[in-house]
């Protein structure tokens, strides 16, 4: 590709960028729209052909950046973990323990969905976590951005970012009315990685028990941020090989008789 076809990748990059930024954080009822949709959604439509405003060879280069901006995000992350390790040993045991379902559950029940749906190796990347911004970075690190895996955590996370904080919202409020779990149980439930879905998760249940306010807010903001410093660990030494050893088992194949499969598909 010519230096002037980089250019324009990083000049639409920066526009794209500026435009979301403007319009910024809008709240809609319990629904949170950020930046990040905006640039989703702007991004799609300049990436329609029929607009011809980027060819499909600066689209494929555009992915080969995706690479450099996942070691800037893993050095963000990791920079923000050490700081907070401290929560780890005043965290009670219940806050830690509940973690655990922000992994397994996503394998437990998305898994068998995304094979009943014909879902292949894309199941892995897509089921192995709550796929937000560092389990999307681990995929792409360990198999990239374009391999089946990297479809999947890709296709999550955008949808996470769609209807995951109206999602969240509608069953949080649901959950709080029915009056099954405690409302500390529900906020410690809510924080599962995302500051988005965090908040909006709260809202209803903070509407529901407007007297545990302040125990809400506290628990679920800690169990967030026990996510993120956690998840990157977690997700890549246990939920993503648990993950593969269990598609393994169901499907009766491996990685590489996928991709060869695959390949030979697109022959």
């Amino acid at each position: 590709m010519s230096l002037l076809g980089n250019i324009k990748i990083h000049a639409l990059t920066l526009l794209l960028t500026v435009v979301a930024e403007y319009i910024g954080i809008q709240k809609f009822g319990a629904v949170v729209m950020l930046p990040l949709l905006y640039a989703l959604i702007i991004g799609l439509i300049i990436s329609i052909p029929k607009c011809k405003i980027l060819t499909v060879e600066q689209m494929e280069k555009s992915a080969d950046y995706i690479g450099i901006a996942v070691m800037l995000l893993m050095v963000k992350v990791g920079l923000g973990i050490g700081p907070n390790l401290g929560i780890l040993t005043s965290a009670g045991w219940a806050l830690i323990l509940q973690e655990l379902g922000h992994f397994f559950g996503t394998i437990i029940f998305g898994l068998p969905v995304a094979l009943l749906l014909g879902m292949r190796r894309e199941a892995v990347g897509a089921c192995y976590s709550v796929d937000r911004e560092p389990n999307v970075a681990i995929i792409i690190d360990k198999f990239g951005f374009s391999s089946p895996e990297g479809r999947g955590v890709m296709g999550m996370y955008i949808c996470g970012v769609l209807i995951g904080a109206m999602w969240v919202s509608v069953l949080a409020g649901i959950l709080a009315q029915l009056g099954w779990f405690h409302p500390l149980a529900l906020a410690m439930g809510a924080g599962v990685g995302s500051a988005s879905m965090m908040a909006a998760a709260t809202a209803p249940i903070i509407a529901v028990y407007p007297e545990f306010e302040q125990q809400i807010t506290a628990l679920a903001g800690a169990a967030n941020l026990l996510t993120t410093v956690l998840g990157v660990y977690f997700g890549l030494f246990i939920s993503l090989p648990i993950m593969e050893k269990t598609y393994n088992f169901f499907t009766g194949r491996t990685r590489e008789q996928d991709l060869a499969e695959e390949a030979a598909n697109h022959e």
